[in-house]
């Protein structure tokens, strides 16, 4: 076993732009695809109480989304519950985050969850980091 936080998936940030999603004061709102996939990945781990979302440094353009299991509600962070699903955002996500619609996507290629982002200015081109 390595000690390693348990990171669950590459997030795939697209910027949202043409898609009109409607402004919400919560910082988050999950599809029911990104429901269900949370459902499936905490049904065998009692020990977490969800998710955590929080942002990297990384790729060629700055920022990037990171999920990992959470045992823990830090004081920080801000706790969407959706469906009986908890998602926590660290806080230095929450401002990136606001309005962002957590959709879960499958396909023959790949399976990620995927933040359409209505307040990113643009995307790098591997899609895996973003600037505001």
């Amino acid at each position: 076993m390595s000690n390693m936080s348990a990171s669950i998936v590459r997030a795939t940030v697209k910027a949202v732009s043409r898609r009109k999603i409607l402004p919400t004061r919560t910082a988050l709102t999950l599809t029911p695809s990104a429901v269900n996939k949370i459902k499936l990945l905490l049904q065998d781990k009692p020990e977490y109480i969800g998710l955590k979302v929080g942002v990297r440094t990384r790729g060629c353009n700055g920022l990037t989304y990171t999920l990992d299991y959470t045992k823990q509600k830090d004081k920080s962070d801000e706790e969407v519950l959706q469906d009986g699903v908890r998602v926590f955002i660290e806080k230095k996500a929450q401002l990136t985050l606001l309005g962002t619609e957590m959709d879960f996507v499958e396909t023959k290629l790949s399976s990620e969850f995927v933040f359409n982002n209505p307040n990113i200015k643009g995307t790098c081109g591997c899609g895996e980091s973003f600037n505001i």
